[in-house]
């Protein structure tokens, strides 16, 4: 891949400077046309990014982390998603499907990203014709590129050379709001915000990187950090962000902005998350180096930090054009909030206003309509009620149901007739619902801790409040759901893609952990499945913080492991939490001295306990893991105490328990046929070296291929009878399992036939008539035989016939090197062979040296180890044991060429000891 950034660059080629026009072409007709957008747009180049990609498959995922780091080292983050999975289509248009490489153009603009991606095949291939059921079709290869062009992008287009395709899609960044300033009345005292007698501000800064620069006194008091403990540190490792990933502004678009106000949890020295209310303010030093000013407070003393709201100057009465306010204004403010999270906090907070309540909650409508799911709430414990899921329809009668606005005086007398409230202490509350079009989107309720305070009256109020933001919150809700799903589209592209790219099991279930934690849930446990009769085995844990896997470790492999149900979808599963949580409170009673025993032997361990119980406290769903119609585990996503997930991210989690499952039984597959494999190679090879009195024998064998430990290359060293030993060193054409089924007969037959008492050539002819019976699966083959007997007088006599094969060599004790017999024809070709057997006397200190031609014809562009250059490092070996010199003769082979071995490679050794120096 080569690339090039340059910033305020001009525009390529052949478009002209400062303007880019897609070609122009016919519009077809029809409701099944797609949409090309044609018109000419004038904008300024800013800055460029280039890359091109070579036609193999990983250039797909390279050109995605391309594209990905381009944007978002632009601070393009909102779009980002979007144009990495158009990326990702584009270029797998090019690099898979037309086989040619593809030029990535990344250009920015005042508004925008415009992305090119260019491909070598520019024959006109646009699915603009064609019907609507063959566009749609999940079956088609192609063309899914530009329908997602035509879905995504704000233009698109396709440009044509004689030797170039173009496509290009152009993206706009969202349009974000401009930063007001607002003053407040003269209020009395008795009207002005409670505060927890001193006021801490802690005040922030953070570096263009996130790194934390700077930490006042306060901040040491609100969180327990001394400044040395975290500076230099990001702050996302302390912020616990709100927002669900892809769903709103995170805390590095935040950090980025000119000015940013709202709510988030800081992780304080004991564990616990502190809501604070922050306001960010970007500014400069006189070096134009950036930075952002955070200044904090507890979230219940926000009226310290928030700016109010800029009310109309005739916000109590008529316009003077005789029109009067926006009802939405008067009860929201104006401006309303961008984002949905912000929409409804402000929401429950004017509604708990205006009927002087003690607390206030907003819930919204899953898409079924069968629950609802907690999405903002004030005076409750909002980290406990976040994304908890309430039925729609709670009991019998009109009361029990969100579908009407209901009265409770006194929750005290029906208990559980408001789920949401029990234990808070609450007794009064109305509810109403929200409704567009007839079809209920959600529920808006406020409560007060003395009963019998709300009448009719407040439900009709708090109803004609609801009627008039039900709109923008279901406008909001739906927008926030594109994003979710484009942000999902784009994580499932690089789940997928990371995935596919490995067959190791345990790879594949560190990469479902890491996939999931901390994008989807706080911590994850995955379980693995066997065999049908097998239980399911605890088989990877992770959790955001990496101190606290041990423990969820230790909890989960003391309980019974989920069931392996197949029903698709999450369940829930509270057996962790309950264990967790007794197991916490026994710890404390311990701690207390409450159940016998010292109190402080036992006291030590409670922190970790409690870590713990909080870790695992909150909502625990169970996923299947169900690949080819079998349960092969589960995976388990958590949260901490008393947090919930919400809908989007189930279905989320559930489309990547899918993949991972799939990929999961792959990688099993693997293994097996892994193992099969090297089990039937192993059975291939001499069970052992016999030892042999008088004569070192060393052996060092290389299969070619990935997984192979047998090949077309073989050898063997076995007792005949009476003192003599057989040997053989042999090469099968070609190499993998084919030529492997031929080694084992040739294996097999020479011991058989040697112990029959045979001579050399008699072995050989009737081997040969073996091959040459196996028909068409018979391949040729070069042996070198020979029958080994050690003498009295301490040589060894060896009689040796080649048929076919590399010529073995002798080295004497003077260094000088000798073939050792004469070649004659191989095995496997014509019927009637003509062997006869040689004889060679090895004397001390002598050396056999026996190889295959995968070490002789070794390779280094044009050149070629050859017998020669064997030769010639053989007689650097006079001296050396056997073991030594067939370690030298591999090393001198891996040497002569920088490219892995193509071929299989035996080596076999012989020396009849005399005087020797080691190596």
């Amino acid at each position: 891949m080569t690339t090039g950034l340059i910033p305020g660059g001009q525009p390529p080629e052949p478009q002209p400077t400062g303007e880019l026009m897609p070609q122009q072409r016919r519009e077809p007709a029809g409701p099944a046309a797609l949409h090309v957008d044609d018109r000419p747009r004038s904008f300024v180049i800013t800055a460029r990014a280039a890359a091109s990609f070579e036609p193999v498959g990983r250039s797909v995922a390279t050109a995605r982390s391309f594209v990905r780091d381009t944007l978002q080292g632009w601070g393009f983050a909102d779009i980002v998603d979007d144009a990495v999975v158009l990326t990702s289509e584009l270029v797998t248009n090019a690099v898979v499907h037309a086989g040619t490489h593809a030029e990535v153009l990344c250009l920015r603009t005042e508004d925008g990203v415009r992305i090119e991606v260019a491909d070598r095949y520019p024959e006109r291939e646009v699915p603009l014709q064609s019907s609507a059921a063959t566009m749609c079709s999940p079956d088609r290869e192609g063309g899914r590129g530009l329908q997602l062009c035509a879905a995504l992008a704000t233009r698109w287009g396709v440009d044509y050379t004689p030797t170039h395709k173009n496509v290009w899609f152009q993206l706009d960044l969202p349009e974000r709001p401009v930063g007001t300033r607002s003053a407040g009345p003269a209020l009395p005292a008795d009207l002005l915000p409670l505060a927890d007698g001193r006021v801490r501000v802690a005040v922030l800064q953070v570096d263009r990187k996130g790194g934390i620069s700077a930490w006042n006194e306060d901040a040491e008091e609100l969180f327990g950090y001394p400044a040395a403990d975290v500076i230099g540190k990001p702050l996302t490792e302390l912020a616990a962000w709100p927002h669900t990933p892809g769903t709103g502004t995170g805390i590095a678009e935040a950090l980025r902005l000119s000015r940013w106000e709202g709510t988030y949890g800081i992780r304080g020295a004991d564990g616990r998350v502190a809501q604070v209310y922050a306001s960010h303010l970007r500014v400069r030093d006189t070096g134009g180096e950036p930075s952002t000013v955070c200044l904090l407070v507890r979230d219940h003393e926000r009226a310290v930090l928030q700016s109010p709201p800029r009310m109309p100057a005739t916000d109590q009465s008529p316009a003077s054009d005789g029109q009067s306010t926006d009802p939405f204004e008067v009860f929201i403010g104006s401006p309303a909030p961008d984002d949905l999270d912000g929409l409804l906090q402000r929401t429950v907070e004017r509604a708990r206003d205006m009927l002087d309540a003690d607390s206030a909650f907003l819930l919204l409508a899953t898409d079924d309509e069968t629950e609802l799911e907690v999405r903002a709430s004030t005076g409750l414990p909002s980290a406990r009620q976040r994304f908890a899921r309430v039925p729609v329809e709670a009991g019998p009668g009109r009361y029990g149901s969100a579908r009407m606005p209901a009265v409770h005086d006194d929750l005290a007398a029906v208990p559980g007739a408001v789920p949401l409230l029990t234990g808070t202490g609450m007794r009064s509350v109305v509810t109403v619902p929200l409704k567009v079009e007839g079809r209920l989107t959600g529920s808006l309720g406020v409560a007060a801790e003395a009963p019998g305070r709300y009448t009719n009256e407040e439900a009709l109020r708090l109803q004609f409040a609801a009627d008039r933001i039900a709109l923008a919150v279901e406008s909001a809700r739906l927008g926030e759901l594109e994003r979710l799903r484009r942000g999902s589209l784009s994580f499932l592209v690089e789940a997928s893609d990371l995935l596919a790219g490995t067959l190791d099991r345990d790879q594949t279930l560190a990469l479902m952990a890491q996939m999931t934690v901390p994008t989807l849930a706080t911590w994850c446990a995955v379980y693995t499945i066997a065999d049908q009769a097998s239980e399911p085995y605890l088989s990877y844990v992770l959790h955001e913080d990496e101190e606290l896997i041990d423990g969820i470790k230790s909890l989960l492999s003391k309980i019974s492991p989920p069931d392996p149900v197949p029903t698709p979808g999450a369940r829930v599963w509270t057996t962790p939490a309950e264990v967790a949580h007794q197991a916490a409170l026994r710890s404390s009673m311990r701690s207390l001295g409450l159940s016998g025993g010292s109190a402080h032997q036992v006291t030590s361990g409670i922190g970790p306990t409690l870590a713990t119980a909080s870790a695992v406290g909150g909502e625990t769903v169970v996923l299947p893991l169900v690949a080819r119609n079998r349960v092969i585990g589960m995976l388990t996503l958590g949260k901490p105490t008393d947090e919930h997930f919400r809908q989007e991210i189930l279905e989320l989690a559930e489309d990547l328990s899918r993949r991972a499952a799939l990929a999961l039984d792959n990688a099993r597959l693997y293994s097996e046929r892994t193992a099969i494999s090297q089990s039937l190679q192993r059975s291939l090879l001499p069970p052992g070296l016999p030892h042999i009195d008088g004569v070192e024998v060393e052996v060092i064998y290389r299969a070619a291929g990935e997984g192979n430990e047998v090949g077309g290359d073989f050898y063997d060293l076995f007792p005949i009878g009476n003192g003599a030993y057989g040997f053989a060193i042999g090469d099968v054409c070609g190499t993998g399992p084919n030529a492997a089924a031929v080694t084992g007969l040739a294996r097999h037959a020479l011991r058989l036939l040697a112990r029959e008492g045979l001579s050399g050539p008699a072995v050989l002819e009737r081997l040969n008539s073996a091959i040459l019976d196996e028909g068409d699966r018979s391949r040729f083959l070069t042996l070198l035989y020979g029958e080994l007997r050690p003498q009295e007088d301490g040589s060894a006599e060896l009689k040796v016939v080649c048929a076919g094969h590399p010529l073995p060599l002798r080295l004497r004790q003077d260094g000088t090197v000798t073939a050792a017999a004469e070649p004659q024809p191989l095995l496997g070709v014509i019927e009637d062979l003509d062997l006869y057997e040689e004889t060679v006397t090895l004397d001390p200190g002598d050396v056999l040296l026996c190889v295959t031609d995968g070490v002789t014809e070794r390779r280094e562009g044009t050149r070629m180890l050859g017998d020669d250059g064997l030769a010639d490092v053989l007689t650097t070996c006079t001296g050396l044991t056997a073991g030594a010199v067939a370690a030298r003769i591999m090393r001198a082979v891996e040497r002569f060429a920088s490219d892995a071995p193509s071929d299989d490679m035996a080596i076999l050794a012989m020396r009849v000891p005399g005087i020797h120096r080691d190596v």
